[in-house]
């Protein structure tokens, strides 16, 4: 099967509704610091097509039914720079469409753009992933993806479409991206997004290696805090005083300008009419 069940391994703090997943590529060059997927995905950086994707996607999409949920990517972006030549996630994009499926797209690329013809015939929403604005610190935490200028005109562009847009201001990691707050969510709603999901660092020992060898200073005080957490589902959590803080504070600037918030694997309760992962906006525009 190319699609697969969302969290197979049903971790109690996942609230997303019931979707299926579509990787496009295994691995993914955005190089994330925090990434969790390089720690079960060898050669991660290594971003190369899924075999026979095409023609095992229409096989499994022929089984499914009307306006299921399909998830595209959820650990392996699908608009790396070979997609310019290759058009694999266009044409699963042209696939889906006839199928008539609701498509969430998550990425960091701006190469979304390019499909826009595709996706305002479906029932789609983007979700784009901004951890920061301060481009110094974003080469060092994401050095392989597009900037965030480049991102919020993709914000821009796809709102300007009607294609509803959420953005992941996530992960928050106290001492490194956590100041500068309020300019980022003033510049992600002025570029149209309508919701933010927003969720704190979550460590597993790959990651924090990474995160130790590139922010030696920063990373001591976040080692003592993550003592002070828990761990779940093979994750270092922050203290819950802590994550509350942090999510407080992006929820109160979201909702003063208007706008839903909802949380990622944090254990925040939702409101009735929201999804954690932005995916109540299809329909919307």
């Amino acid at each position: 099967m190319i699609l697969t069940p969302f969290d197979p391994w049903k971790s109690p703090m996942c609230v997303c509704p019931q979707k299926l997943s579509l990787n496009p590529y295994t691995g993914c060059p955005c190089g994330c610091l925090y990434c969790y997927a390089s720690s079960y995905i060898s050669n991660f950086r290594e971003c190369r097509p899924k075999q026979n994707l095409l023609k095992r996607l229409r096989t499994d999409a022929n089984k499914l039914h009307q306006g299921a949920i399909i998830g595209m990517s959820n650990s392996s972006d699908p608009y790396p720079p070979m997609e310019k030549e290759l058009n694999l996630t266009r044409d699963c994009l042209r696939i889906l469409g006839t199928k008539k499926f609701r498509v969430q797209v998550v990425t960091k690329s701006d190469l979304v753009c390019r499909d826009i013809d595709l996706l305002v015939r479906m029932p789609s929403v983007v979700s784009i992933t901004i951890t920061t604005l301060n481009e110094r610190l974003a080469t060092k935490l994401e050095p392989g993806a597009p900037d965030s200028s480049k991102r919020l005109k993709a914000i821009r562009k796809l709102s300007d479409h009607g294609i509803p847009v959420s953005v992941r201001v996530d992960p928050i990691i106290p001492g490194l991206n956590d100041k500068g707050m309020e300019d980022l969510i003033d510049a992600v709603l002025k570029a149209g997004a309508k919701h933010i999901t927003s969720s704190t660092y979550k460590a597993r020992a790959y990651n924090l290696r990474r995160m130790e060898y590139h922010f030696p200073k920063e990373t001591e005080a976040l080692k003592e805090m993550l003592k002070r957490g828990d761990c779940l589902g093979g994750s270092l959590y922050l203290p819950k005083d802590v994550r509350t803080r942090l999510m407080q504070q992006v929820m109160n600037l979201v909702m003063a300008k208007g706008a839903t918030f909802s949380t990622c694997r944090e254990g925040w309760p939702l409101e009735n009419h929201l999804s954690c992962d932005g995916s109540h906006l299809f329909g919307h525009s």
